[in-house]
């Protein structure tokens, strides 16, 4: 038997199969509708519709989803003061908030039953956004691109190109070093939420196949703690970003 049949065959008897690629549902004028982005729309609908329930119907003494979200994005503000000072955290925390939201919303929804099970065309009609590298590769291409604008922005052209280009051949080493780690911190952002949302569907996938009831349970849970995490920490690496490559160098000498 050929084995390339084999290996179909055993595709489409595996319910619970996870492939690299996202599966294409469809086109649409040529452009390629994948299960992913799907769920990057309907998880940007959700963040729109929960936003404005919170802000339906504003208290002086917030409670239910008001007082919650308040919590939330006061704790967030207060950490991004910290580091960034008042006048930058005004730019910068819209920023971090919305990928720390739009990050943690599609790595929740990504565990609601129905993900890798129900079927569009023999394909997965939902898949977690964040299992797909181009997702989160376009999410740390935008973190960077954002963190040098901002740093344009604040320095000015001059200052910006004296962090990496100089007369003195050490600093220019150090410069040329530095703008060599441009590039591996799009690879770290990317690389690290592509990998831990990937590895758990993954292991949710292989566990749910086995055991259809309460196994599971432990690693469900495990995930809503990864999912938060990866969320935290692409917000905060990326504000990092932001605040160090905004800022002047010490006086060279």
């Amino acid at each position: 038997m050929d084995p390339d049949f084999r290996r179909d065959d055993r595709r489409k008897h595996m319910e619970h199969a996870i492939v690299l690629p996202p599966e294409i549902l469809g086109y649409i004028k040529g452009f390629p509708i994948t299960n992913t982005l799907l769920v990057a729309w309907i998880t940007m609908a959700v963040i729109i519709v929960i936003s404005f329930l919170a802000t339906w119907k504003i208290k002086l003494v917030p409670s239910g989803l008001q007082g919650l979200f308040e919590m939330v994005i006061d704790f967030a503000h207060t950490t991004v003061y910290e580091l960034a000072g008042d006048k930058k955290t005004k730019v910068f925390f819209p920023i971090v908030m919305t990928f720390f939201l739009f990050i943690l919303f599609a790595n929740f929804i990504g565990l609601l039953p129905g993900f890798a099970t129900i079927k569009f065309h023999g394909e997965p009609l939902l898949r977690s956004m964040n299992s797909d590298l181009n997702m989160t590769l376009a999410l740390a291409l935008t973190s960077a691109v954002l963190t040098h604008i901002f740093a344009l922005y604040y320095l000015g052209i001059v200052e910006y190109l004296k962090k990496w280009f100089t007369l003195n051949p050490i600093f220019l080493f150090v410069g040329l070093l530095e703008l060599v780690g441009e590039f591996t911190k799009i690879v770290s952002l990317s690389f690290r939420l592509f990998g831990n949302i990937f590895a758990g569907e993954v292991v949710l996938a292989t566990i749910s196949s086995i055991f259809a009831f309460v196994v599971p349970l432990p690693f469900y849970f495990l995930e809503i703690i990864v999912g938060f995490v990866q969320a935290a920490v692409f917000m905060m690496l990326t504000l990092v970003f932001l605040v160090l490559l905004s800022e002047k160098h010490a006086a060279e000498h």
